[in-house]
């Protein structure tokens, strides 16, 4: 599968909306990191990006909502939060 810029976004994405566990957004980066391709053209925020992913379940790296807005934004998207009530 050829990973892109928009399809990490997604991922991110869907772990703040908690639609994907962070274990899942992990297992995802792992395998991409392993057996996908990165679009040439995002290839060199991909490779800093995705391994960044890949290791979120490691207790001394985690990952906090602003690790999310700075890797969104490292891959060309802002950030921003709605409170609505429920």
């Amino acid at each position: 599968m050829l990973i892109t810029k928009q399809t990490v976004a997604d991922k991110v994405t869907a772990y703040l909306h908690h639609e994907i566990s962070l274990d899942a957004l992990v297992d995802w980066a792992e395998n991409a990191m392993a057996n996908d391709e990165f679009a040439e053209e995002d290839a060199a925020v991909l490779r800093k990006v995705v391994p960044r992913l890949g290791v979120a379940d490691v207790r001394s790296f985690g990952l906090a909502w602003e690790d999310c807005e700075s890797l969104l934004g490292d891959l060309g998207y802002s950030t921003r939060i709605e409170v609505t009530t429920a």
